[in-house]
């Protein structure tokens, strides 16, 4: 069972998106300077524990460039080394809402203008947004492909609370329904390895069924330089998984998922440079083509064992 023409088994985003648009889609990763209630004090201090620095930005860009620069730079850049065609801008460092909605309307905008970008990504968490910015991305989603990206990590308010991450499941719900009130697609951040049982991670997996969300990133807990979580790593206080867990844990995962919910990431966390632990973390490729060898031996695919019946695999 093969999904959007390729030899994937599961609903892969960028696959997905070449389908829609007619042509592959980069991601231009912007940093506008955002910060996140979580680490300047307003909801607790030192964040959540395995955040650096670099608030999961993946790329380097300098905020002191204007947000029309970065993205006419990496447009070009994408240009240059793929021939690319069509892009996405995607604010991914920090809480990418957390700004009054007069500054977030010049912020977005100024990613949209250049004319071979089709959609926009946001980063952010579920206590980052209120009826008025919704309602700005909302009517920018009536023109841009777009996309909320939520920081949800587990539906268990326990491991929210010992990962320090400052809201809870309800909070999570009351953003994702005012969200899709409005018709704007929702991508939700899971994370494994946070001390769960394997049924207690596939909770999280059928509640994500249940709510028929529209995409989904899965993480891997790493530990990455300068964070709590390292800390605790070379105090021997904590362990993490195996990758062959891993890649178990992945597959039983996408099973219970829906057939129509997009798959945005399956492996790969932090930059190299800063990752400490697992090491097997910094081989992405090996890590997917793994996730794709055991849903071969089992042949599976995603939604497989999904408790709804409305699947439509193509």
């Amino acid at each position: 069972m093969f999904f959007n023409g390729t030899d994937k088994r599961y609903n892969q985003f960028s696959a997905y998106l070449k389908n829609k648009f007619g042509a592959k889609v980069y991601k231009i990763t912007l940093d506008a300077g955002f910060s996140c209630p979580n680490r300047d004090g307003t909801i607790s201090t030192g964040g959540c524990i395995f955040c650096d620095d670099g608030g999961s930005f993946s790329q380097a860009h300098s905020n002191m460039l204007s947000i029309e620069e970065q993205v006419n730079i990496g447009a070009q850049t994408l240009k240059n080394r793929f021939k690319a065609q069509k892009f996405m801008s995607y604010f991914q460092a920090y809480s990418n809402t957390y700004k009054p909605v007069g500054e977030l309307e010049t912020i977005y905008k100024s990613a949209l203008k250049h004319p071979d970008v089709v959609g926009l990504s946001i980063g952010t968490r579920p206590d980052c947004v209120d009826e008025a910015k919704l309602d700005l991305i909302a009517d920018i989603s009536r023109d841009y492909y777009t996309w909320l990206e939520y920081g949800l990590q587990s539906i268990h308010d326990k491991t929210l609370k010992k990962i320090n991450r400052g809201h809870d499941y309800d909070c999570f719900l009351r953003a994702y329904n005012n969200t899709k009130e409005r018709g704007i697609n929702v991508c939700t951040h899971v994370i494994f390895g946070l001390w769960e049982t394997k049924d207690e991670i596939l909770e999280t997996a059928e509640e994500l069924a249940r709510l028929k969300v529209d995409g989904v990133k899965i993480h891997m807990l790493c530990a990455l330089q300068g964070t709590k979580l390292a800390r605790l790593y070379e105090a021997g206080e904590i362990d993490f998984m195996n990758e062959d867990d891993y890649v178990n844990l992945v597959c039983d995962f996408l099973e219970l998922l829906p057939a129509e919910t997009t798959i945005h990431r399956l492996a790969g966390n932090g930059l190299k440079k800063n990752l400490i632990a697992p090491r097997w973390l910094g081989a992405k490729l090996d890590c997917l083509n793994k996730i794709d060898r055991e849903l071969q031996k089992r042949n599976s695919y995603q939604g497989k064992n999904t408790l709804q019946t409305d699947i439509n695999v193509k």
